[in-house]
């Protein structure tokens, strides 16, 4: 068997399937702010509430996404360090967030 690069080890006969994670990448830099957009580009017409720059870990961000949600009455989504938010609520959005000490910006239209 000749080995290259690009193979990996997907199953041993000891130890079955392997299982095998990625690190996960750190949030991006953060100037201070965390700015709230508003987008409706690819989505059918559809607004959706963009939060980007909490510069926080998975589990800090889906305690947010959850209460942001509940607070809104809509569904969201967390996509790589931004939450996403359906509807037009960046002014619940901006009040939820600075109650817990961030500092806001309202960005884009």
């Amino acid at each position: 068997m000749s080995s290259s690069k690009n193979s990996r080890l997907v199953y041993s006969t000891d130890k079955g399937k392997i299982q095998q994670t990625s690190p996960t990448p750190p949030p991006p830099p953060s100037d201070g702010f965390v700015r709230i957009a508003r987008e409706t580009k690819g989505r059918g017409g559809k607004c959706v509430c963009i939060i980007k720059g909490l510069g926080a870990d998975a589990a800090t961000l889906n305690q947010h996404l959850k209460a942001l949600k509940q607070l809104c009455g809509s569904g969201g989504t967390l996509k790589q360090f931004d939450l996403e938010i359906q509807g037009e609520h960046r002014e619940k959005i901006k009040l939820y967030l600075e109650q817990q000490g961030f500092k806001v910006k309202l960005a884009g239209g």
